[in-house]
């Protein structure tokens, strides 16, 4: 098997819905998504995929969808509070939970014709979800996830 990582970097907000902490409140966060394509066989080029047209098609959705956005579920009272100001907010229909925003990402690609296995979608330098149809332990064979962002300093 063969397995390539892309990276890509954003900025987003969003809040939880019928959630008690911090979390409900609106905030933001600098993600980073890593996308893991596999493959038994490589192309004829000798690649699982072209990282620029990983990059190209998947930055490009990533920018106009999520990047610098709210990203709130549907029916949440501040969707309408953001357009009357002029501007467009992510709308889902669940609660924009690290774990939701990794399968939504893992669904785009998929739909894209990469062959994605798993998307991990970091929250924060020590926080993150992974969503991948199979089960991790078989997915990684026990690995972590490739290197996190840098941390801050404790």
């Amino acid at each position: 098997m063969y397995e390539i990582v892309k990276h890509i970097d954003f900025c987003f907000g969003h809040r939880l819905l019928d959630y008690q902490g911090k979390c409900n409140q609106p905030h933001g966060h600098n993600g980073r998504i890593e996308i893991r394509l596999a493959a038994q066989q490589l192309d004829g080029l000798g690649m699982v995929a072209d990282f620029r047209d990983v990059r190209r098609s998947m930055s490009r959705w990533v920018d106009d969808t999520l990047d610098h956005r709210m990203i709130l579920r549907r029916g949440d009272p501040l969707i309408q509070a953001i357009e009357a100001l002029g501007q467009r907010a992510c709308v889902i229909d669940d609660n924009p939970t690290t774990e939701t925003l990794a399968r939504l990402v893992f669904e785009q690609t998929q739909a894209r014709g990469f062959p994605v296995v798993a998307v991990t979608l970091w929250e924060t330098p020590d926080s993150y979800a992974t969503y991948s149809p199979a089960p991790a332990q078989a997915r990684t064979n026990g690995r972590q996830p490739s290197a996190t962002p840098a941390a801050a300093p404790d």
